[in-house]
């Protein structure tokens, strides 16, 4: 049976190597783990294959500066006293800097060196080992100690952290053993911690905060009022909202944004908890709304007039929609096709140019 390449999801990491070992070490690699990219010493270039990309040994804190924003994460083949002065210039947040994982060119120990968790320089790490026979060296103290990680959580389940900075005060809680109060209407935390933690589910925030635990993990689309927020208290976002736009032509990007944000704020939805924008094939080359996918980093879908006119929504058919672009109406219809069939949680607004709709996508 043909070998099947281990692959690292989405993420486009470098390999590095300055030995004749390294070289040897990082054709291995590449060999054995799709999305690899290898960048070889030129002095050795001969042993790491036909696909490595060449450097001068001269240039190597040019060439790891010159790709820091390009990859996602990096193996480099070299001493870990050589990785950490050329990458500390370059560290910005936990939240942004890419995985990295350090191997001796003997290919002994595979260390998950920076950005762990988010990164996933310590699934990185797993990875090379296993294709190396190497050992993985991970540190972080959650990991070592049988414990869940609460950014792990985050990055597995595809949702954004609120607050970064919260992530270690939880962690530190579940170190020490203190109770944890958790509220996750969406259920995906309860079966991803399976009885790791000294964690207590509640149904409602009010429960929660009434407790007797000394930190709060809370799983919403909702913002919450500052002043009845627990200072302990870390809030994941769920990618589960969807924006239905319908726009005339040419509206500009700021009164999109303004519609929207004025309608999310009164409702109390986190921009954060945002999916995606849906609206009519027509506008997929609309500026301001591909300029505000791009504000808000999200995807623009689109769908045909047919798709849209299958759809039952709420509101009255749109007059200037059905002459405009021969449908009765956009916002609604779109807003329920990009979230399967989600509930409305706004029913279509409109500023001069804009309508608005905003849906929930179901979970499961």
């Amino acid at each position: 049976m043909a070998s099947v390449k281990n692959v690292l999801p989405e993420m486009r990491v470098a390999v590095v190597a300055i030995t004749r070992g390294g070289a040897l070490l990082g054709q291995r690699l590449c060999n054995s783990i799709a999305n690899l990219e290898f960048y070889v010493s030129s002095r050795y270039a001969g042993q790491a294959g036909n696909h490595c990309k060449r450097f001068e040994p001269a240039g190597l804190k040019d060439l790891i500066a010159t790709l820091w924003k390009k990859y996602d994460g990096f193996v480099l083949i070299m001493a870990t006293g050589i990785v950490v002065r050329i990458i500390a210039p370059l560290l910005e947040s936990k939240e942004t800097d890419p995985a990295v994982v350090v191997m001796d060119d003997a290919g002994r120990f595979a260390i998950s060196l920076l950005s762990g968790h988010l990164g996933g320089a310590n699934e990185l790490a797993e990875r090379c080992a296993f294709a190396s026979g190497a050992r993985a060296v991970v540190t972080t103290a959650t990991d070592t100690n049988n414990l869940p990680s609460l950014d792990m959580l985050a990055r597995e389940q595809g949702w954004l952290i609120d607050d970064i900075s919260r992530v270690k005060r939880l962690n530190t809680l579940l170190l020490d053993n203190e109770e944890i109060a958790v509220v996750d209407p969406t259920g995906q935390t309860r079966p991803w911690l399976h009885g790791r933690g000294k964690v207590t589910f509640y149904e409602t925030f009010a429960e929660a905060v009434n407790s007797t635990a000394c930190g709060f993990l809370f799983v919403t689309n909702h913002t919450l009022p500052q002043q009845t927020s627990p200072e302990q208290l870390l809030i994941l976002r769920p990618r589960n909202l969807v924006l239905g736009i319908g726009c005339n032509r040419n509206t500009p990007v700021d009164e999109i944004e303004t519609l929207v944000t004025l309608h999310l704020k009164r409702l109390f939805l986190s921009p954060k908890s945002v999916r995606c924008i849906a609206s009519i094939a027509a506008k997929r080359d609309e500026a301001g709304l591909v300029e505000f996918a791009e504000r808000l980093g999200v995807q623009l879908r689109c769908f045909e007039s047919d798709e849209l006119n299958e759809v039952a929504f709420p509101s009255p058919p749109s007059e200037h929609a059905l002459a405009a672009v021969g449908v009765a109406g956009v916002a609604e219809p779109a807003a329920i096709l990009a979230s399967d069939g989600g509930r409305l949680l706004l029913r279509k607004v409109k500023s001069a140019n804009v309508t608005l709709a905003v849906a929930e996508i179901k979970e499961g």
